[in-house]
């Protein structure tokens, strides 16, 4: 194995408790370029091996913390520059109702940024090629068993020092790793000529297939029940009409059933004198009323009608309900 180089050395054990004490043995011998494999987490494990928080915590709190600010500042900009509304006296900026889209948006933003800098930063992809992988270590300790191996790379590394280390800690077999050649050749790179040729594979075919969806299959029965429906819509040419048109105007002389004028528009002394009140007078009525009133009106009017509202100054004091004026209303 003369011809070889070094990755690191590497222990197998069989119960989790041998895997802490290992972990935490080696973190006390000073090693800091190691790691530990186990087929399932370990409660304490981090504790043991001393490990630092990890950095992709920042990356979802920056690009987070970004991407709610960019949703408030695009929302505000939209409702009270480009296109403020004028409605109830609502405030341009109501952030209470931006509260929802800002929260969409910080975690889609956070997570979305999350797996990618944990893909592309920490793991390297496209370029997944590790000495670990294919070794009867990497096999034992994705199956039953639990393995920690210190790096060549440490700055504290010597070989015999290393083996004799894992020894004193009764591991059921120590195993070398080595980089193989392919490994040791290859370049990191994202631009890798075989990944560029899937991307462009996996567009075109998704291209293909929404090209299709939307352009013939929702067109083909049974999908086009929604598209084709046995009715004339107002825009459309018409075969039955003679002017050829699906839109239809009001017939001359004629009111459309529901629709009668208001005869006392702007009028509401005339609309008290002449309409009556469709809805008799009764026990059953009025105490309807009464809770209706209780329920819809008295915010504003207050449950006498004085006009005194709850609503503290919000919106303007209605007139009396007990004025000359609106009592002679009925």
């Amino acid at each position: 194995m003369s011809d070889k180089i070094l990755y690191g050395y590497s222990a197998i054990f069989d119960k989790p408790d041998d895997i802490i004490k290992a972990a935490k043995t080696i973190a006390e011998s000073g090693y800091t370029k190691y790691d530990v494999n186990t087929p399932y987490p370990i409660h304490g494990m981090n504790k043991a091996m001393k490990l630092k928080p990890s950095k992709l915590g920042y990356i979802s709190l920056i690009v987070g913390l970004s991407g709610a600010l960019a949703a408030i500042l695009t929302m505000w900009w939209m409702n009270a520059v480009d296109y403020p509304i004028v409605y109830g006296g609502k405030p341009y900026f109501s952030f209470p109702a931006y509260i929802p889209v800002v929260f969409e948006v910080t975690v889609l933003s956070a997570s979305i940024a999350t797996v990618l800098a944990m893909l592309f930063f920490f793991f390297k992809f496209p370029n997944n090629s590790h000495p670990l992988q294919g070794t009867e270590y990497m096999k034992k300790v994705s199956s039953n068993k639990y393995g920690v191996i210190i790096l060549q790379d440490d700055p504290k590394f010597n070989e015999s020092e290393v083996n004799s280390l894992l020894e004193k800690l009764n591991p059921v077999e120590v195993i070398p790793i080595y980089w193989d050649n392919e490994e040791i050749n290859h370049k990191h790179k994202i631009l890798e000529p075989k990944f560029i040729l899937f991307l462009i594979v996996v567009a075109i075919l998704n291209s293909g297939v929404v090209y299709f969806v939307y352009n013939k299959l929702l067109y083909m029965v049974p999908f086009s029940w929604m598209s084709e429906q046995q009715k004339q819509n107002p825009q459309q040419k018409s075969l039955i009409f003679a002017d050829g048109y699906g839109m239809r105007t009001p017939v001359e002389g004629t009111i459309a059933r529901g629709h009668l004028p208001y005869q006392f528009a702007g009028n509401p002394d005339l609309a008290g004198e002449k309409l009556v009140n469709p809805i008799p007078v009764s026990k059953a009525s009025l105490k309807l009323g009464q809770e209706k009133f209780d329920t819809y009106c008295s915010p504003c009017h207050d449950y006498h009608g004085t006009g005194q509202s709850r609503l503290r100054g919000q919106f303007p004091n209605p007139p009396s309900l007990h004025s000359e004026k609106v009592r002679t209303w009925s």
